[in-house]
Formats: structure tokens, sequence, C-alpha cells
């Protein structure tokens, strides 16, 4: 799962015994070579749909880290892009890469729970970050998106389908899942992290509830279950215009 590249046991131990904020911190410069960062199709993928429901002016990615959204942003957005997030250490990750839509972009530190911007985009795309988002952080969460995206905004990330009950993948999310409220119990500060407290039909609800409305388009490049259901979903939310 890691590279030689990757931080150690160790480091990845001292990062999970810390605050989410330090632990980042401390991974940022490490990060891009663990399986923690998003995978390049799915960028490509939700890169791919976005196309579709184009154009757009000004772009956010909402917990940017490391910069690997933005890429999505320059090629769909026509002005500005801006990433945001709480780690100076992965912001000043991103900030030391050279890649173009990098170099472009607007880095501000900043909590997405308290976005310190205002009407001001007309997408919002976010890779990987919800597992640090409690359920009950969602509405707030999903509100301050709401009122940062101009009227006719779209706020968009991918969601996989959740694994088979009772396959290995359904039992390894399961038990990081347990062993982090174990933690959290045990160790203060905590570290939010979990994978398996972002379901679909709650995360629309809640959508729905912070004002609007949303559609899902499949993912073909990553195939259907048995079941004929897609495996990954680009789920787009849009404010009234």
């Amino acid at each position: 799962m890691f590279t030689s590249q990757g931080p150690t046991l160790r480091e990845l131990a001292e990062q999970a015994l810390t605050s989410v904020e330090r632990g980042y911190d401390l991974l940022a410069p490490k990060f891009d070579h663990t399986p923690f960062r998003t995978p390049d199709r799915f960028l490509a993928a939700t890169g791919a749909a976005l196309t579709r429901l184009g154009p757009f002016d000004s772009g956010l990615d909402v917990c940017c880290g490391t910069g690997a959204g933005l890429g999505v942003l320059r090629a769909v957005c026509r002005r500005r892009v801006t990433g945001v997030d709480f780690s100076a250490g992965m912001l000043r990750r991103a900030a030391a890469d050279e890649s173009a839509h990098l170099v472009q972009a607007h880095l501000v530190q900043g909590d997405a729970r308290a976005l310190p911007f205002g009407e001001a985009f007309d997408l919002a795309v976010s890779f990987g970050a919800f597992g640090h988002f409690l359920p009950a952080e969602r509405p707030g969460l999903f509100a301050e998106v709401h009122r940062v995206l101009r009227p006719g905004g779209v706020f968009a990330f991918p969601m996989t389908a959740p694994p088979r009950i009772g396959s290995p993948p359904y039992w390894t999310l399961l038990g990081f899942d347990a062993a982090m409220r174990v933690r959290n119990r045990l160790w203060r500060p905590p570290f939010v992290m979990y994978y398996r407290t972002w379901p679909l039909g709650p995360v629309r609800a809640d959508l729905e509830a912070a004002g609007f409305a949303v559609e899902l388009y499949a993912l073909e490049e990553f195939g259907r279950r048995r079941d004929g259901s897609p495996r990954c979903r680009l789920l787009v939310a849009r404010k009234a215009g």
C-alpha cells in the first residue's frame, strides 16, 4: 500500500495519536506517497463528468490537501481556482508543487465548517475528506458550501458503492472504524477518520435540507455491480439559481 517514499509505521502511529490537523501537518511531506491520496482515476473520471456539466467560472476544492483535486478544477473552470484546507502543512506541500494547476491556484488556510469566503464560486468539489466529519457535522458543512456558491452553483464529489456485506473490504472498513472508535474513547485529542459514516441516503437528505437539488451520475469507468448498480457515482448538488 505504501511506497518506499511513504511514511514509516512509527510515523503513522505518531500521526494517529495526535489531532487530525496536527496529524496531517506531520504527514504532509509524504502524503502523496500514501494510498490516502485520491487516485488519479477518480480525479480523471470526475473531471470528465464535470466537463459535460460545465463550463464553470470560479472553482473551490474543499479540504484540498496537497492539491490533487485542483487539477480537476483547472480543467473545467475558466477563471480562479481556489483550494482551502485547515492543515498548514498540507498547504505548504501544495504550494511547493510546481505543477501548473497548483502554481495558478489560490491556496487558503481555513476550516470547511466556517469557510472564509463569501458567495464567490460556481463549482465546489471535494475528494476523500468526508471521513473527517461526523454525521452531526454534515448539515453545517453543507450549509457552508451552499453559502459560498453563487446561484446555480454546483457541489460535486464522487461516491463509491458500499462493499458487499461479508466481503473482505466490508470487514476491513468495519474493523478500521471500530478501532478508531476505541482509540477516540481512550485517547485525546480525538482523530476523526471513519469510512462508514457517509451513506448515500442520509448524505442526500442532508444536502437537500441545506437547499441543494441532487442528481447522481454513474461513473461508468468503474463498471457496475452484479445487480447493475454503478460501482461509483458522481453526486451533483446544485444550488437554486
